[in-house]
């Protein structure tokens, strides 16, 4: 094979890749901006659409909280094990394993969909103050944006706080998981309860975070 030739294929290979990134990053976005325009139509604004996500993220951090709980108690069983079918613990601990995922794939999915609307409502509120004839509403209407851009912050901080908690806890359970799949004998009980205060500890942080 031609080494230009091959070099060739792989650069237009990359540069297709990014031009396709791009592309899907515009259609979404504009399929958010029309989503956004036709609730407005309908009198749902912005601001009602970010007061509801947030809502449902709380609701989201509520169950993963309620989730990695429980995965912990599973996890607790597995390593106090005394005696019957030890392939059945297996298949219930990847079990809660797999929900913890799914809990985790939530919370991130309800963040991102706030950072949506707000970037939205944000961008619209900051155009619009040119719009304002009153000095002093303009004033007042930018000071109100800026208050509740902190706000927004400080939330999103505390959000993002427990966000990357839940990486290092996933992983942790994956380990042990891994390790009891392939080793489905009291050895391996033993070998993971040195494990478990390390990630009840981390769970237990995580948990103070979503609160």
């Amino acid at each position: 094979m031609n080494i230009r030739t091959s070099l060739s294929d792989r650069l237009l290979s990359r540069n297709l890749k990014i031009a396709s990134t791009l592309v899907i990053s515009l259609i979404l976005g504009g399929c958010q901006s029309t989503y956004y325009n036709a609730m407005e139509k309908v009198g749902i604004h912005k601001r009602d659409i970010m007061v509801d996500r947030i809502e449902d993220t709380q609701s989201a951090q509520e169950q993963a909280q309620e989730q990695f709980q429980s995965a912990l108690e599973q996890f607790q069983s597995v390593i106090n094990f005394d005696g019957g079918d030890l392939e059945t613990a297996y298949n219930d601990l990847n079990a809660e394993y797999e929900d913890s995922l799914s809990a985790a794939e939530k919370v991130r999915d309800r963040i991102a969909s706030v950072q949506s609307v707000s970037d939205a409502l944000f961008d619209e509120w900051e155009e619009e103050l040119s719009l304002y004839k009153s000095d002093s509403l303009r004033r007042a209407s930018s000071q109100k944006l800026k208050d509740t851009r902190r706000q927004y912050q400080r939330m999103m901080v505390s959000l993002e706080k427990s966000e990357q908690r839940m990486q290092p806890v996933l992983d942790a359970f994956q380990d042990q998981v891994l390790y009891l799949k392939h080793n489905l004998n009291a050895r391996a009980i033993s070998a993971l309860k040195g494990e478990f205060n390390t990630i009840k500890a981390d769970i237990d942080r995580l948990i103070s975070d979503m609160q």
